[in-house]
């Protein structure tokens, strides 16, 4: 069982840059593959990204490549979305997952209950 909280979401200037933060409560946080995902108002959750259990082996979306970094520390429990050269299309509540392959969206299991991210003109 693993119970996730973001932090760090807030209102940006297109251009701008923001980095997000999830804290993991579980015992076993690096056996975990971890990822980010949005959602915006009327349209289904959308990957961002994804990082391996161990290697530090990551994924991304299309719309967020060479943007956006994920990164780990799992003396932490913890996960990160470093963002920058923001859009307004990234507009949308985004949201920590885990689960056991990286590089693949939807078997990602746990969620948190998200940090709103806003990005304006």
């Amino acid at each position: 069982q693993v119970l996730l909280v973001e932090s760090g979401g807030g209102l940006v200037q297109a251009g701008g840059s923001l980095r997000l933060s999830c804290a993991a409560s579980g015992r076993t946080f690096s056996s975990y593959a971890m990822g980010w995902f949005r959602q915006a108002p009327g349209k289904e959750r959308e990957f961002v990204a994804g990082i391996s259990q161990t290697n530090s082996n990551t994924y991304y979306g299309d719309s967020v490549k060479g943007r956006f970094t994920i990164s780990r520390d799992n003396a932490k429990n913890s996960v990160y979305l470093q963002m920058s050269s923001l859009k307004p299309e990234d507009t949308a509540v985004y949201y920590c997952a885990a689960g056991l392959t990286y590089w693949i969206p939807h078997n990602y299991a746990y969620w948190g209950p998200g940090t709103q991210v806003t990005v304006s003109s």
